[in-house]
């Protein structure tokens, strides 16, 4: 490969670790509201509203959903170009018996992973972002006439049991993806060190379990207490 090659590469990696590192940010913030569709507190519906209808309206919320959806796509293309990449650079050799490596489950179906998570989001996206901007109705809405949210997703919850699975399923395959996406992002930044490295891949694993947990005990719930 020429250097200009390799440099590309290299490049393409870099950009697609920092999306993925600021898509693992964003994940916290999606799951500290989500979970306020559960009753933690007496307002919790008030709570979610208040922090839904702030990411609806403020204005840097908007634009960072802007660098945000940009984010994903990055993530998702570069992702698919890297794969096919390494695919292409090793030729045949993937298919010789002789040529098995140490890797995890997470790391060697990372691409499969990544492809059913975006089939994941697409649908997600039409359930409620696509709503948010207008391009999908619903039916329901406030006196207003505004989508309500924390209903629309208590709804899908508590009368669709398939979007249930699915959105468990989904979260826990997200959980293998980001097992290997958060070590590999820091792999790929050069931020390795023989003391912290450990410490790093044992925040990613603990993250890659805690965080989709968190997503999933919310349909769970739903799902025993209808």
């Amino acid at each position: 490969m020429s250097k200009h090659g390799t440099f590309s590469s290299i490049t393409k990696k870099v950009i697609m670790s920092l999306a993925g590192l600021f898509l693992i940010i964003f994940l916290l913030v999606h799951l500290g509201i989500n979970l306020f569709l559960m009753p933690l507190t007496e307002n919790h519906q008030e709570i979610f509203e208040l922090l839904a209808g702030f990411m609806a309206t403020n204005l840097v919320i908007k634009a960072f959903e802007v660098v945000l959806f940009g984010g994903f796509i990055i993530h998702i293309i570069y992702g698919i170009i890297v794969q096919l990449q390494n695919w292409a650079s090793r030729g045949n050799v993937r298919y010789k018996s002789g040529s098995k490596t140490k890797t995890t489950f997470s790391s060697k179906y990372m691409i499969y992973t990544g492809i059913l998570v975006f089939l994941f989001l697409a649908m997600h996206m039409y359930q409620f972002y696509f709503i948010k901007l207008g391009f999908v109705s619903t039916t329901i809405v406030d006196a207003h006439g505004h989508p309500e949210f924390f209903h629309i997703a208590i709804e899908l919850f508590t009368t669709q049991p398939l979007f249930s699975i699915i959105y468990i399923v989904s979260f826990v395959i997200l959980g293998f993806h980001l097992d290997h996406a958060f070590q590999s992002a820091f792999q790929t930044l050069g931020w390795e060190h023989p003391k912290y490295t450990p410490i790093i891949k044992a925040f990613g694993t603990i993250y890659a379990i805690v965080v989709p947990l968190g997503f999933i005990i919310i349909p769970l719930y739903f799902m025993i207490m209808q």
